[in-house]
């Protein structure tokens, strides 16, 4: 099987290779002192032998074939390489070549390939090496290396190779690695059978050379964007000769065989030129010519001089591309840099060109406006310009209070937001206290520092951050004092007297000793005047009332006091019942928002059921909760935080009631409903679904309404339950007990069609509820939504109009309870109405225009005179008044249009142009 199948290979090689001027190709045999391994007992080298001597004798006479053997003549030396025969067609001398190798050495297979190589003249001809190996590189070269050298300098170069029982990882990746960079075919043998399908694979010949894909493109200098238009190529080959010439494709693509080839491109815009020489291989290719930068061709005019930070118009001629912009910047500036700029885009056209406006920068001398083209940055115009010293004054007292409003005097240039600050000597230009903006006028308010010292007053151009003009101003402390009781009762309003610099949000506050100056338990803004009220906290003990600077909230003076309790009492009953108002009894401060509550005797002190102000006076009325249990009232005083003064316990007990009504009512009706209850004001019965919630009902009426009182059902029927709810600070069910609810029936008769804007007679049974319907309604239409309706009060049978679109309806009855249902319902086609119109196409304005018409004549149908395209009418005659009929026609001359419109929903079924001349 073996022979037969390297037969097979050699045969289908020599046959191909033939057909298809194949390269010429060497053998490569490993010889090293490791091919004395054995494989199932017999030798690595004599299985060689033993395969390769049997393809020798199958291989056709006409395949040239080579042989190089390494480490077969000496131990441990790295140039035991020989070329044992040349390519060529002796197959006698090749198997006696092979079978007289006696492994000894070691293995240089890397050296072997290149010797290979250079005896198949690989640099001037396609050629193949076919290596057999069994082990790794042990001389000085990388395999690697090696096949990427190879690949890089041949012509048509490729490696095969086959690893022949390796197990070494490091050993196959560098075989792996060899065929991988000439692009050969690596695969691994085992035992004799492998090692011949191996080299039946490995020493298959190339396919003759396909043509492939080559991009040809330009580029705007080394790694710029690819050029897309504009250009004219010149594309030759060593092969085909002259294949574009003077082509303006922008990227040609061509289907070349491999060889080498010359390509030159022109860019139209600037008549720059690049050319390469490319070499195509096997694989699709792209050739890149890079062309020079482009640099577009661009003007700047501009004032010869400018004050600084001014806004300079700068008139401009470029490419103006969507991020050129145009900037100032000192003369020694890198391209890339600026101290201002603006778009091109956002010139405004002056009528003698564009313009766009450049700031210059603060500080006076010679600048540079600049063009730059945003793709790549690149310069394309220049232009020197002296910037001026600005002349700007501050004027401003020598001393102001601490956060004191100064006025300060200035002259400048007040560009837009410039503004003047106030900051520490040793404060940066960028950093300040407090500024005020140059557009408030002059002189403009700036407030002072919180702390006293010497600071700067600094006129800033908002643009760059420069500051071109300062002064100092000494800030000093300010009098400030606080007077007010040296005890008050927790909870009370207090008159403090005060004095000090009340600047925009100072305020008086009360605080916790020892508390960060931010702090407090109440407060009053200084504007309110002196003396002004505090409201105190609510806890009892020491506390320090404070001066506060609003500006970064400073305390300048502080002044201790000390609050006391308040007494307080309640009275009222020990036990109530449940939703009951109860009287409460109290003796308090009675503080405007201080209230009574009552609670579950363990809920936290913040929660409650329900509460009432004590502002309603003593004694006031306390709802009691609806869920019986142990209670407290308690006395609240509202504060910081809420506080309560004094509790009562109270037991709340339950209430009963009962209800009364039939077991079974008709969907939607009314029925009577008996009730006994504690009949609280909000009190009310109800009819729920079974196992809804205490919130949820069909419908309810208030007890206050009587007792019987007169109950609607719901409209869907099911099992429902009647409901006692007492409606307190929460709802509870007092009493309840079930009802169905029974369905309805009805019936409709009527024709199953009529014709839009009339009316038909329709014959209808059901129960007839005040608010019943017949609709006729769109399918799909909710129950509650129609067409036309008539009420069912109206009697049976009833006339029902019909609208004026035609199409498919539904004819409904529909009972209104607790919400819409439709009891029965029957399809309903309404046909288009037809009408026709007989007056003369033209008139004049004012006329009478004499109309003769057919159509519905409905009850309200009209004949209208209307302006093209206008909804309403300019002038009308009801089709009442017969036909023929007369219409006034309107004074405005124009086109107008003579319709017949149904009165129903203002349909129009008839239209005739006319003119008003």
């Amino acid at each position: 099987m073996l022979r037969a199948c390297l037969t097979a290979l050699f045969c289908l090689f020599s046959t191909v290779a033939t057909a298809q001027d194949a390269p010429r190709a060497i053998l490569v045999l490993d010889a090293s002192g490791s091919m004395w391994g054995q494989i199932d007992g017999i030798a690595k080298i004599t299985i060689a032998q033993d395969v390769i001597g049997g393809l020798l004798q199958t291989l056709p006479a006409e395949q040239e074939l080579g042989l190089t053997a390494y480490g077969h003549r000496r131990k441990g030396d790295c140039s035991d390489i020989e070329t044992i025969l040349a390519p060529g067609t002796d197959r006698a001398a090749i198997a006696a070549a092979v079978n007289a190798i006696k492994p000894k050495g070691k293995t240089p297979l890397s050296a072997a390939v290149i010797q290979a190589a250079e005896a198949l003249k690989y640099t001037e001809e396609a050629a193949t090496v076919i290596l057999v190996s069994d082990g790794i590189e042990t001389c000085a070269l990388d395999p690697c290396e090696v096949g990427r050298r190879l690949e890089e300098a041949g012509v048509g170069f490729t490696a095969h190779v086959i690893g022949f029982n390796v197990s070494d990882p490091a050993a196959l990746a560098q075989l792996q690695c060899l065929a991988a960079e000439t692009g050969g075919t690596f695969r691994s043998a085992e035992n004799a059978d492998e090692l011949a399908e191996a080299l039946e694979i490995v020493a298959e010949p190339e396919p003759a050379p396909m043509p492939v894909d080559v991009i040809f493109r330009a580029t705007d200098g080394p790694g710029g964007a690819e050029i897309t238009e504009g250009l004219i190529w010149n594309i030759d080959t060593d092969a085909a000769g002259h294949l574009l010439e003077a082509d303006a494709t922008a990227r040609p693509v061509l289907s070349l065989l491999p060889g080498t080839g010359r390509a030159g491109v022109l860019r139209l815009a600037d008549e720059a030129f690049a050319d390469a020489i490319f070499t195509v291989t096997k694989e699709a290719m792209t050739v890149t010519l890079v062309l020079p930068e482009f640099t577009p061709a661009a003007t700047l005019l501009a004032p010869a001089t400018a004050p600084a930070g001014s806004l300079v118009a700068v008139q401009w001629t470029g490419p103006g591309e969507k991020n050129d912009y145009i900037s100032s910047a000192d003369l020694d500036m890198g391209d890339a840099y600026y101290h201002h700029y603006d778009y091109t885009r956002n010139s405004v056209d002056t009528g003698d060109g564009d313009k766009v406006m450049v700031r210059m920068p603060p500080k006076p001398g010679s600048y540079e406006i600049r063009y730059l083209m945003h793709e790549g940055t690149k310069i394309l115009a220049r232009r020197m310009i002296e910037v001026t010293a600005l002349d700007i004054t501050l004027t401003a007292p020598e001393q102001a209070g601490i956060s004191s409003l100064v006025a300060v005097d200035w002259q400048g240039p007040d560009y837009k937001n410039d503004y003047l600050t106030v900051a520490s000597l040793d404060q940066g230009d960028d950093y300040y206290i407090n500024y005020s903006y140059t557009h408030d006028g002059s002189p403009l308010q700036l407030q002072m520092p919180p702390e006293p010292g010497t600071y700067e007053i600094r006129y800033v151009l908002n643009a760059s951050k420069h500051v071109p003009a300062r002064i100092t101003i000494e800030v000093v402390d300010v009098a400030t004092s606080i007077m007010g009781p040296e005890t008050a009762v927790v909870g009370s309003e207090i008159e403090v007297t005060w004095q000090g610099p009340d600047e925009k949000n100072d305020y008086i506050s009360i605080a916790i000793p020892g508390e960060r100056d931010g702090s407090y338990e109440g407060y009053t803004y200084t504007r309110e005047g002196s003396p002004l009220q505090l409201a105190l906290p609510t806890e009892p003990g020491d506390y320090e009332l404070r001066y506060i600077l609003n500006q970064d909230t400073i305390v300048l003076v502080r002044r201790p006091i000390t609050l006391t309790d308040a007494s307080v009492t309640l009275a009222a009953a020990t036990q109530a019942n449940a939703g009951a108002k109860i009287p409460v009894t109290w003796t308090g401060p009675g503080y405007k928002n201080d209230y009574i509550d009552i609670a579950p005797a363990a809920d936290p002190d913040a929660r409650y059921v329900a509460y009432t102000y004590v502002r309603d006076g003593s004694p006031l009325q306390l709802e009691m909760p609806t869920e019986p249990g142990d209670y407290e009232i308690r006395y609240i005083m509202d504060g910081h935080p809420n506080r309560v003064m004094a509790r009562h316990a109270i037991s709340v007990t339950p209430v009963s009631a009962t209800i009364e009504a039939a077991t079974n009512a008709p969907a939607a009706g009314e029925i009577p409903v008996t009730w006994a209850g504690p009949a609280y004001d909000k009190d009310y019965i109800a009819i729920a679904p079974l196992g809804a919630g205490v919130n949820e009902y069909e419908a309810f009426e208030y007890t206050r309404d009587g007792n019987p009182l007169r109950l609607q059902m719901p409209t869907t029927p099911g099992d429902y339950e009647l409901r006692y709810i007492t409606q307190g600070n929460e709802r509870a069910i007092l009493a309840s007990r079930p009802i169905t609810v029974d369905a309805l029936d009805a019936t409709l008769s009527a024709p199953e069609s009529g014709i839009a804007g009339t009316e038909i007679v329709v014959d209808w049974t059901g129960p007839d509820y005040k608010r019943d319907m017949i609709t006729l309604a769109q399918p799909g239409m909710k129950p509650s939504a129609y067409a036309q309706y008539e009420r069912t009060s109206n009697g049976s049978p009833l006339r029902l109009p019909l609208p004026g679109d035609p199409g498919m309806y539904e004819l409904r009855y529909v009972v209104r309870g607790t919400d819409y249902a439709i009891l029965t319902s029957q399809p309903f086609e309404v046909l288009p109405a037809s009408a026709t119109l007989t007056a003369p196409a033209t008139i004049a304005p004012g006329a009478n225009l004499v109309v003769s018409w057919t159509g519905p004549d409905q009850r309200g149908d009209y004949i209208a005179i209307s302006l093209l395209g206008d909804n309403g009418h300019e002038a009308y005659a009801n089709t009442s008044d017969g036909s023929p009929l007369i219409v006034k026609v309107p004074d405005r001359p124009g086109a107008y249009e003579l319709r017949y419109v149904l009165k129903r929903d203002r349909t129009i079924v008839a239209r005739q142009p006319l003119t008003v001349e």
